[in-house]
C-alpha cells in the first residue's frame, strides 16, 4: 500500500491581510460545487457570463480543496526557493527566448519595466509543465512530484473544465466544445500551473498550462519612483499558467483561462470600466479566475482579455513575502485560434477578428511568439494614453502603464 505519510516540508506562514481602506472591485463568487448537475450549470453559467463579460474576473468557491490542502500547496510553492541551493537553481534555469515556455528558474533583471529610466523586473519564477514528470527538477522538490501531480489535474478537471463547460453554455455550443481544445495530455507546453512568491516589490512565482514559482524582491525607492510603483504592467490574459507565486500579473495571459489561488498580500488590479484600477480583495481559500487573449480569440471577443496589472503592496504589507500559485492554461498546441462560428450567440451578437480565419495563429506559435517577446523587444507608444504596444504574429497586443 502506498504510504499515508506526506513528505515533510517547512511550513509557510501567510501574512496577515491589508487593514487599509483600498478601493476594492466588487467581483461575482461564483460556487463550483453546483457544478456537477446539469440544473446547476443552467444556473451558474449566466452568472459567470455576465461577470466576466463585464469585469473579466470572477470568484470560484467550494472548488473540492479544503483549506489544509490549500496550505499544503503553499509550503511545497515555497520550497522551491528555500530548500534549493543558488547554485543549483541555475542548474534548474530555462532559456525562455529560446525554448518560448517558462519551464524552470528565471532570474531577476530579465523584463524591462521602464526602458527609459533603465528599470527591470526583480522576480524570480519557477515554472513546470502540466504533467510535472516531463521534465527534471531540483533534488529537495522531488518527494513532492506526486502532490504537485495531483493539484495540477485538480486544477485541470475539477476547475478549469468546469469553467469552460459554462462558457460554452454561455455561447449555445456543445458542453465539450470548449474542453475538447483543452487536454490534460493532448500536445503543448501551456496548461500548467505556477507557483511565486514576492517580498514587497513583488517576488513573484507561477505557473501556467505549464507550473511555475516566482518570487519578486524588494526593490529601492529610486527604481520605485522611476516605474510609478507597478512591477508588471497592464496586461491581458495572454501569457501564465498553473501554480504560482505572483509579482505582477499584468503582462502574463496569453492564455485561455487563468487560475490563481487567493492569497492575502495585495498587489493584483484590475481595470474598472471607467479606465480607473480597484484592488481584488483576498478570500481564504477562494480562486480568483480570469479570462485571457486565447478565449478572446475563440469567442470572437466576446469574452475579451481582461486588463489586470500587479503593483506595490499596501503599506501595511511591503515587508512581506507574497506567495501565491497559479495554473493558467492555453489550449492545445495544434489548435487554430478561430472563433467559434457554430455559436449561435456569436451569430447573434458579431464577430470581431483580429486577423482573417486563414491567417489565425495556431496556439503553439502564439504562444511562443509571446513568451519571447514579452518584457524584451522595444515598446512603441500606442494611441491611447500611457499604453504602449508591440505586434506579435499581426496583431496588436497592449501593455498598460
Amino acid at each position: 500500500m502506498p504510504s499515508l505519510t506526506l513528505p515533510e516540508c517547512p511550513r509557510y506562514i501567510s501574512p496577515p491581510a491589508t487593514k487599509e481602506e483600498l478601493e476594492f472591485a466588487n467581483l461575482t463568487i461564483i460556487d463550483l460545487s453546483n457544478v456537477h448537475t446539469p440544473e446547476g450549470r443552467q444556473e451558474l453559467y449566466p452568472k459567470l457570463r455576465d461577470a466576466l463579460r463585464t469585469q473579466g474576473f470572477v470568484y470560484a468557491i467550494n472548488h473540492g480543496y479544503t483549506q489544509a490542502q490549500r496550505d499544503r500547496i503553499f509550503d511545497i510553492a515555497n520550497a522551491f526557493f528555500t530548500l534549493v541551493p543558488p547554485d543549483e537553481m541555475k542548474t534548474y534555469t530555462g532559456n525562455i527566448e529560446k525554448d518560448g515556455y517558462y519551464f524552470g528558474y528565471k532570474g531577476r533583471q530579465i523584463w524591462k519595466l521602464d526602458e527609459e529610466n533603465r528599470v527591470f523586473d526583480q522576480i524570480e519564477q519557477y515554472g513546470l509543465h502540466r504533467d510535472v514528470t516531463k521534465l527534471p527538477h531540483p533534488q529537495a522538490v522531488r518527494p513532492f512530484l506526486p502532490e504537485l501531480d495531483a493539484f495540477a489535474r485538480h486544477n485541470h478537471f475539477n476547475v478549469l473544465h468546469p469553467i469552460l463547460r459554462l462558457i460554452a453554455l454561455s455561447l449555445e455550443l456543445p458542453e465539450e466544445a470548449l474542453v475538447e481544445k483543452h487536454t490534460f495530455d493532448g500536445k503543448g507546453e501551456t496548461a500548467g500551473w505556477s507557483l511565486f512568491s514576492f517580498i514587497s516589490s513583488y517576488v513573484d512565482r507561477h505557473i501556467c498550462s505549464q507550473v511555475y514559482e516566482i518570487v519578486s524582491y524588494t526593490r529601492s525607492k529610486e527604481e520605485e519612483e522611476k516605474s510609478k510603483n507597478v512591477w508588471l504592467k497592464g496586461h491581458t490574459g495572454i501569457q501564465l499558467f498553473f501554480l504560482c507565486v505572483l509579482v505582477c500579473l499584468s503582462r502574463i495571459d496569453f492564455g485561455s483561462i487563468s487560475i490563481l489561488w487567493s492569497q492575502p498580500v495585495g498587489g493584483l488590479q484590475i481595470q474598472a470600466p471607467d479606465g480607473g484600477w480597484k484592488w481584488v480583495r483576498h478570500i481564504d481559500n477562494a480562486l480568483v479566475i480570469n479570462t485571457g487573449d486565447m478565449m478572446g480569440f475563440l469567442t470572437g471577443g466576446y469574452y475579451k482579455p481582461t486588463i489586470h496589472r500587479v503593483v506595490q503592496p499596501p503599506k501595511d504589507q511591503r515587508e512581506y513575502e507574497r506567495l501565491g500559485t497559479f495554473y493558467f492554461s492555453l489550449t492545445d498546441d495544434n489548435v487554430r485560434l478561430l472563433p467559434c462560428v457554430e455559436s449561435p450567440v456569436l451569430q447573434r451578437v458579431g464577430i470581431e477578428r483580429q486577423r482573417p480565419d486563414e491567417d489565425a495563429p495556431l496556439s503553439e506559435v502564439w504562444r511562443k511568439a509571446r513568451t519571447v517577446t514579452y518584457g524584451v523587444v522595444d515598446l512603441k507608444k500606442g494611441m491611447e494614453r500611457d499604453v504602449e504596444e508591440e505586434v506579435v504574429e499581426g496583431i496588436v497586443v497592449k501593455h498598460y502603464n
